[in-house]
């Protein structure tokens, strides 16, 4: 969008050294015409100046003015008294420079107008090329307006979910009077910094992103102490590649989610993140089961997570990205791909 929007400002600036280089075709074309001729182009540059001055009358009446008009049909009968009304005007300043007619008067007033209009349709359609590009970078203006908008609505969503997972896992551990409540506070008080501030731009380094995604799971490990086994992957091969940020976290929620309610200890989640040549892979998978509804509210309400992750992807990544969500084998699974 920003590409359209340069090319059309880059014409503009250089729009009016088109005109000219134009209108000076216009009046040099007939002795270039002539020059291998005998005798070459025998009429005065004076005489073809007011010819061109002529031509250029009609021409940007009909393009500053009648072309951006919404009601044209009110003004036809005044362009057409123009046309006949500036083709009598160059007949009579003709006739100063000729000693007797060249052409009879009727001849040349219809060929004059022939030429307006043929002049108006080429103006008319530099003008619509011109509208219709203006149109297009409205368009994209609008659209870039709304993604924006919907994106900043999305964001605004995971905050306060991952606010409530974070408070229930550090309340869990001030109830038990633990030492580590303090660090744990402070580990939120990071990822808060993250979210306010990183979180806001359209991309960060994905070593940001990483180490948010990192700060979070030990949070989490630290309330499922004994009841999950993790297990991280990380080949990345630039560290400074740009993301958009907080993709992630809702996939890495969900498996804190439907781990958390499970019975017995030592729960295996995977997570695998990679980077190769800007095409980023991410697997989460842990056990699930759909039987289980004993859930902490504060892990409720997360649930709009996924279904925001897949409308950010939509927008950021419009057909750079797959997604593969599965339940199998009582495992929750999620394959992610982006093109970046």
């Amino acid at each position: 969008m920003m590409n359209r929007l340069e090319n059309i400002d880059t014409f503009i600036k250089k729009e009016p050294w088109l005109h000219i280089l134009f209108w000076l075709i216009v009046l040099f074309f007939p002795y270039l015409k002539f020059a291998d001729k005998a005798g070459g182009y025998n009429i005065s540059l004076f005489h073809d100046m007011v010819a061109l001055v002529c031509d250029m009358i009609p021409s940007y009446i009909m393009y500053l003015w009648f072309f951006p008009l919404k009601n044209k049909k009110k003004y036809i009968i005044l362009i057409i008294i123009m046309f006949i009304s500036i083709a009598f005007l160059y007949d009579y300043l003709d006739g100063f420079f000729h000693d007797e007619p060249v052409h009879t008067r009727l001849s040349t007033i219809i060929s004059s107008i022939i030429k307006y209009i043929s002049f108006s349709l080429l103006f008319f359609a530099l003008y619509s090329v011109k509208e219709i590009y203006r149109k297009q970078v409205e368009f994209d203006q609008i659209s870039r307006q709304k993604k924006e908008a919907e994106l900043s609505a999305l964001k605004t969503q995971i905050n306060p979910h991952f606010l409530f997972n974070s408070l229930n896992t550090i309340y869990g551990s001030a109830l038990k009077k633990e030492d580590k409540t303090a660090d744990m506070i402070l580990q939120l008080s990071d990822n808060f910094r993250y979210l306010l501030v990183e979180g806001q731009e359209d991309k960060v380094a994905i070593h940001k992103e990483i180490k948010h995604l990192k700060d979070y799971v030990e949070l989490q490990k630290e309330r499922l102490v004994n009841k999950i086994s993790l297990e991280w992957y990380e080949d990345i091969d630039n560290y400074e590649q740009h993301v958009a940020p907080l993709l992630l976290l809702p996939f890495v929620e969900n498996a804190f989610k439907y781990t958390s309610v499970l019975s017995q200890k030592h729960h295996k989640i995977l997570i695998k993140l990679s980077l190769n040549k800007k095409q980023l892979f991410f697997e989460c998978s842990n056990p699930y089961n759909e039987q289980k509804h004993t859930m902490d509210v504060q892990w409720q309400s997360s649930g709009i997570g996924l279904k925001n992750v897949r409308e950010r992807l939509r927008l950021l990544y419009p057909k750079k990205h797959e997604l593969d969500i599965t339940t199998k084998n009582g495992f929750f699974h999620i394959k992610l791909t982006i093109q970046l």
